[in-house]
Formats: structure tokens, C-alpha cells, sequence
């Protein structure tokens, strides 16, 4: 079923990538079974002493269906998904894409106040969580969520359910014969056009936009990934950051690896001290990071202490890598580094494993398909000539072109013609490969995290003490940015950090954009045309603050 609110790539356009073979006109459900067929008791995902084959992964992902199914939820509905790295997120997954119900990738880190608002936006129909994580109460949260929608909203947990929930697990139990059920859901099968899944934007204005992708294009960015990258059925894929992302899950990530006949290894935490073990332990051949755990690898690695001579592959994106550390990652990992600088709305650049090194090192890679479309352009709209810095503008076949129920955000996004204006200043080297100089977007890019300095804001505003905020983006050695929110205050008020983090707390925001610090100013210095300079604030405060060191 197409849902409303999509805005579907032009006629001709479809057409053009479905003749080229971009898209192959079955929905990702519909794969699960050619790769069960394929590689039956072969490992497909490894999750601690679990070990699914691929005839399990298919057949759990049918039971899970079908129990969609008889929960009340159709071709068309969407739901809302929070869930860590698991072999049952995976399955859940799938199943969703046998049956037209598309997921709705929120991050564990996510709160109320993200949560309400996708479910809101998606008019969600279940919502699955884990019962608790890290000491959170992930269950309850969402049966009060649920409890608050206008329409019957379902809670599924991963783990203890209660009363008012129900048990993920006994989902995933097959109540039929598995070759009746599969006939049953093949002949149900969603439209390959329609939304297959809904990732979640950096958001430049307020709360993250919603990314709607379809089964086509998405089959694609995963096939096409793999192939650049070399997948194939030998490849173990450590599943380092979480997979709610489009990072680990689709670019190449798990469906590229199940596609090429791979084995998937869930990881629930980045750190060393665990990924280190399971990469000697599973032999794993690729993983994904951003800096911020680059950095804590490679500083592990040189300890020693662990075998990691399997890794052939070790892909960094998320922010651009300094080119110094970028040179020491691939030595100290044993590995190739792969700079990788994509986005969720669609293209995305890969440097090739065949690469020379001062290109790996130096830039973020190419776009990974003939049938990407590039512009550079300048603040005018005009292509700007071969090598200098500009907007990049794109399209293609896993671009989409405009994000779920916003036209207001899209009319300002999406040029007349479907160019996806990325908001990211870049440009072009002698080698074909972008380097990414600077963003246009207004926002703070937290160990790979962006974050809406507008939401910021918005939360900071609502203090009474404050009459304006703006949040600015600040360097840390090890997350690249930290979130800084800069006040004005009303006269003869005061203001602590702890009053602004214990506010964005109480509001439900998600921890990793809870300011790290607080400046407050006297005003905020302008731009010609009036607006905050909020590139001459950062250098102020940045000199101000080396001024104090010394």
C-alpha cells in the first residue's frame, strides 16, 4: 500500500532505473527466502552462543509476520522499533518486509521527546522496545506512550513482558507449516515501490525528518554497497554501531552482507574490551565506526593483546576523519580503511579498498553508482568550476526525493527538479573522490550523532531565564564536537548548566544532545543580513576560552 505523505520518484525516472536494472521489482521480503534457498544451514547471524542458519532467519522472520498479522497490523501501517543489536531485531526486520509494515528506526538513546513525535508523525501501530537497557525502563515508557496516541497502539517488548505488552519472542515461534505459511505471505507480498522502511535525518529544523525508503531503492543501496566494497560469502560483518542506523544496516551493513551470502555478528557494545574478543573469536573481515570509536581502537589495538589479523576492512564515517589519525587507523588495525561519507536521504561515497593510501587518507570517497546525479554549486545556485568548494547537490536511484509528510522542510530541501540539497560544503579532487570542507546545515555532529542545533535551541528557550539561545558546536578530542548553548539572559537572572541539562532531562530529550556546556553572553554578534554569526560566536568563544587556559 502507498502511504500518503511520500513523494514518489517521477514516472520517468522509475522507469529509467527499473530498465537499467537499478531496481529489481521485488520487495526485500521477498530476497529473504532466494538467500535461504541459496545458503540454507549456513550461519547467517551470530549473536553470543546464538547461531541462526538462513532457513531459521527466514522461517523466524515468517512466524514474526504472521504474528504481525494476527496482532492486527496490515500492508501499509507502520511501526515504531527501539531495539539494541539482536538477531531478533533482524528477524523483525524482515519480517516487516514480508508484509508491507514499515519499521520506524528510532535510536536506544531516544527518549519521549523523540519518541512521541515519530510515533505521532508515522501514526505508529505497535511499538517494540527492549523491556529495559542500561538501567532504563524502556517498557514503560512505551506503554505510556502507547496509552497517549489517539488511535490502538500495540507494545512488543525483547524480553519481560507484562500484562500490558507483548512477548516479542513468542512471535518468533512457527504455529504452522513453514511452507504453507511462506506460499501465504509470498502471495501478500507489498508493492516493491512502497515504503520498506523509514530512516531518520540529521534535522536541521527541530526534531529529526523522517526518510521514507522504498523496498527498490533500498535493495539496491545494499546490493550496490556490497559490490563496491567487496562482499561476498566470505565476508563476517561485525555489527559495531547500532543498527537502527542506515550506517551498519543497509550501507553495505547487514542486508549487503546477507545479500552476498555473508555471516552477520551482533556486537551490543563498541567498546574494545568487548568487540576485540568476538572479532578474534567470529574472525570477522568488516566493521563499521565512527571516529569516535576509531580513536578507541586504534589506541587499543596498539596495547595488543588481541588478534585481530582477520579484519581485512574498516570502514570510518559519520564526520570526516583528521588526516593524520586517518593514516594510522589501517597499520594499527591490520586492516584497509575505508572513508565513507554518506548520508540517510541517499548517496552515498565510499574511497575503494584498491584505493592508493594518500587517497584513503586524504578525502571521502565516490559515489557508489553510474546513475548518481552530482552538483557543486555555489550560494547562488551556479555550478561552480572542477575542483572549487560548493554546496552538493544530488539525485538518483536511492535518493529519495522528499522527506515523509513535510513539504514545508522539502520545498526548502529538494530544489523543483528533485535535487537533494545535502547541506554539506564540499569538493572535488584530481582522483573523482569528494572532500568534505564544511556544512552548510546547522548542525552538531556528536560522535557521529547530528544534532538539530534549532531543537537545541527550542528546548533552552522555554527557560524562563533565558531570552534567546543559540547552540554551537565546539571541538572535543574524542567525539569531534560537543554540544555548547549560548544564552542571553534576562536582566538580572542567572543560569547553571546543571539548571539547563536537568531541563532537557525532564523534557525526555535523548542524552546525547544535553548541552556539555553553557556560555552566557552579553549578545550574540550578527551577520550583515541580521542573523546570529554563529561562525564568529564559536571563534570567540574558542579564543576566549584557550585566552583563560593560558
Amino acid at each position: 500500500m502507498m502511504r500518503d505523505g511520500v513523494t514518489p520518484w517521477p514516472a520517468e525516472f522509475a522507469e529509467l532505473y527499473t530498465r537499467e536494472g537499478y531496481w529489481r521489482g521485488e520487495p526485500l521480503g521477498h530476497w529473504m527466502w532466494t538467500w535461504a534457498d541459496r545458503d540454507g544451514d549456513r550461519i547467517a547471524v551470530v549473536d553470543g552462543d546464538v547461531r541462526i542458519s538462513y532457513r531459521q532467519l527466514a522461517e523466524h522472520a515468517d512466524a514474526l509476520a504472521a504474528g504481525l498479522l494476527d496482532l492486527g497490523l496490515r500492508d501499509g501501517d507502520n511501526i515504531l522499533v527501539q531495539l539494541p543489536n539482536t538477531w531478533e531485531f533482524a528477524a523483525l526486520f524482515l519480517a516487516c518486509q514480508r508484509i508491507g509494515v514499515a519499521p520506524v528506526l528510532a535510536l536506544l538513546a531516544h527518549r519521549e521527546h523523540e519518541l512521541r513525535y515519530l510515533a505521532e508523525l508515522a501514526e505508529v501501530k505497535a511499538i517494540v522496545v527492549p523491556d529495559r537497557w542500561h538501567k532504563f525502563d524502556h517498557q514503560r515508557l512505551a506503554v505510556d506512550l502507547a496509552d497517549s496516541l489517539a488511535d490502538t497502539c500495540a507494545v512488543i517488548v525483547l524480553g519481560d513482558a507484562n500484562e500490558c505488552t507483548v512477548d516479542l519472542r513468542s512471535l518468533l515461534t512457527l504455529s504452522e507449516d513453514s511452507g504453507l505459511l511462506r506460499s501465504r505471505l509470498d502471495a501478500a507480498a507489498p508493492d516493491p515501490g512502497a515504503v520498506a522502511l523509514f530512516l531518520l535525518s540529521g534535522g536541521t529544523t527541530g526534531t529529526p525528518k523522517i526518510i521514507a525508503r522504498t523496498h527498490n531503492d533500498y535493495e539496491y543501496n545494499a546490493r550496490q554497497s556490497g559490490e563496491v566494497c567487496g562482499f561476498d560469502a566470505d565476508t563476517v560483518y561485525l555489527v559495531t554501531l547500532p543498527m537502527g542506523h542506515n550506517f551498519p544496516l543497509g550501507s553495505p551493513g547487514i542486508v549487503a552482507t546477507l545479500i552476498h551470502g555473508g555471516r552477520v555478528v551482533m556486537l551490543r557494545s563498541p567498546k574494545p574490551e568487548t568487540a576485540f574478543p568476538l572479532i578474534e573469536r567470529e574472525r570477522a573481515t568488516v566493521t563499521s565506526l565512527v571516529p569516535a570509536i576509531a580513536y578507541r581502537w586504534v589506541e587499543a589495538a596498539l596495547a595488543g593483546g588481541h588478534d585481530l589479523s582477520s579484519l581485512r576492512l574498516v570502514q570510518v564515517g559519520g564526520s570526516v576523519l583528521d588526516p593524520a589519525f586517518a593514516a594510522r587507523v589501517g597499520p594499527a588495525l591490520g586492516a584497509t580503511l575505508q572513508q565513507v561519507y554518506g548520508m540517510a536521504e541517499g548517496l552515498l561515497n565510499y574511497t575503494r579498498p584498491n584505493d592508493p593510501v594518500e587517497v584513503i587518507v586524504r578525502t571521502q570517497g565516490r559515489p557508489i553508482s553510474d546513475a548518481d546525479e552530482i552538483m557543486i554549486v555555489d550560494e547562488q545556485g551556479s555550478q561552480v568550476p572542477e575542483g572549487e568548494t560548493g554546496e552538493l547537490l544530488t539525485r538518483g536511484p536511492y535518493t529519495p526525493r522528499g522527506y515523509f509528510k513535510a513539504p514545508e522542510h522539502n520545498a526548502k530541501a529538494f530544489t523543483p527538479d528533485g535535487w537533494y540539497r545535502s547541506g554539506d560544503l564540499v569538493r572535488r579532487d584530481e582522483s573523482g573522490n569528494f572532500v568534505v570542507a564544511d556544512r552548510v546545515k546547522d548542525l552538531i555532529n556528536r560522535g557521529g550523532e547530528k544534532i538539530s542545533a534549532p531543537e537545541v535551541e527550542a528546548v533552552v528557550d522555554t527557560l524562563p531565564q533565558v531570552r534567546r539561545a543559540v547552540a554551537i558546536p565546539l571541538p572535543h578530542p574524542e567525539y569531534g564536537e560537543l554540544v555548547c548553548v549560548c544564552v542571553v539572559l534576562h536582566n538580572g537572572q542567572s543560569l547553571t548548566l546543571a539548571q539547563v541539562r536537568d531541563l532537557f532531562v525532564a523534557k525526555g530529550v535523548a542524552k546525547f544532545k544535553i548541552p556539555e556546556r553553557l556560555e552566557i553572553v552579553a549578545d550574540f554578534p550578527l551577520t550583515p543580513v541580521g542573523k546570529v554569526d554563529k561562525k564568529a560566536l564559536r571563534a570567540a568563544i574558542q579564543t576566549g576560552a584557550a585566552e583563560q587556559a593560558a
